[in-house]
């Protein structure tokens, strides 16, 4: 069984900051000019480091004598259609934020290119920790039960946010999310495709003609690990979920097989837990995770998960397929991207090997 890459940001090894170079280097007076019109309380200096992850969309940390800020950005270069959509992000942490669901305080949005030559938005750094392996090595069992089912419990609360509360009845379109995810990660796949891959082309026919009926809609964050979010200090809170960049109105059931993913892959350092000995650190098994979630949404249970497990393993291989060809492109902006872009195959032949479990 292999580990998941993960799409986006965190991994243990994209922790810290590193100072800008070349073409990275953000214009901070242009930059600290808007910031002055647009961000409330701003006040300079400004200087600037970038994260090491964010081989997608670039980010980093703004810092003033007074507090802290993140920023991204698109990248620069020639990208895929629909990607990088940093707006979205902004737009949907923001409407999470004004219904009190844990996000990172959203400042502005920037979509004049001429300012740092790329659309990019900044939010608050928020003072927390982040937890980049699944085996929560420097925590009790107790500690580690509490925090997969704090984690599931936010997922469940980001699924019953009210859309219209939150100005996010429009934030994705009608009808059969899978439906739409599949034919979406099928197109950029084929946009970026640099070799045959026989699971991919297995998958590419098996998952639209076996499409689940989708009997629920919510914002469905996309990329749901526990490396994406912000913790409090000495507790099991999450104070802020990151990275909202897969995130579109779809079908819950996607975000909750794709954070069951964990309990199907290795653990490697990062979120699986499949390989370790749950009970000895009381890591809560598979059927408790799914009992709690399916009691705080109101479900009798889930479906059978290999058809879910299958599609979510194809969009991971999709992804980075995509950063694959960046990496061949040479617009690919982490020193990381070129080894998640060789987990192509084998996420394909995972994804592959749970649709034949599911009757393919």
């Amino acid at each position: 069984m292999t580990q998941i890459t993960p799409p986006i940001d965190a991994q243990a090894e994209f922790t810290g900051t590193t100072e800008p170079q070349g073409q990275d280097v953000l214009d901070l007076d242009r930059l600290a000019e808007w910031m002055t019109a647009n961000v409330d309380g701003f006040e300079g200096p400004l200087s600037q480091a970038k994260f090491k992850g964010g081989q997608s969309n670039p980010t980093y940390k703004l810092s003033t004598p007074n507090r802290d800020y993140v920023l991204r950005r698109k990248p620069f270069g020639k990208l895929l259609p629909s990607a990088h959509a940093v707006d979205r992000e902004f737009r949907v942490q923001s409407g999470l934020e004004k219904v009190g669901f844990p996000v990172a305080p959203q400042y502005g949005l920037c979509e004049d290119e001429s300012v740092i030559g790329a659309m990019f938005y900044v939010m608050g750094m928020v003072d927390g920790h982040s937890i980049w392996n699944g085996a929560m090595p420097d925590h009790s069992p107790e500690e580690r039960r509490v925090h997969y089912f704090a984690m599931t419990d936010v997922l469940a609360q980001l699924h019953a946010v009210d859309l219209k509360q939150a100005g996010l009845t429009d934030y994705g379109k009608p009808g059969n999310y899978f439906e739409r995810q599949i034919g979406r990660w099928t197109k950029q796949y084929r946009m970026s495709e640099t070799d045959t891959l026989e699971p991919m082309e297995g998958l590419i026919e098996y998952l639209p003609r076996t499409v689940p009926e989708q009997t629920r809609t919510s914002v469905v964050h996309g990329d749901y690990r526990i490396d994406n979010m912000i913790w409090a200090k000495g507790s099991p809170q999450v104070l802020a979920v990151l990275d909202w960049e897969l995130s579109t109105l779809g079908d819950p059931l996607a975000d909750f097989t794709y954070f069951c993913l964990a309990w199907v892959t290795d653990n490697g350092g990062r979120s699986g837990v499949l390989d370790l000995d749950r009970a000895a650190l009381g890591i809560p098994e598979l059927d408790e995770i799914v009992a709690r979630y399916c009691a705080a949404t109101d479900r009798d249970s889930v479906p059978d998960m290999n058809w879910y497990f299958a599609y979510n393993f194809f969009r991971l291989a999709g992804i980075m397929q995509g950063i694959k060809k960046r990496v061949i492109d040479g617009t690919a902006s982490s020193a990381h991207a070129k080894a998640m872009s060789e987990r192509v195959g084998p996420l394909a032949e995972l994804a592959w090997d749970f649709a034949k479990k599911a009757g393919a």
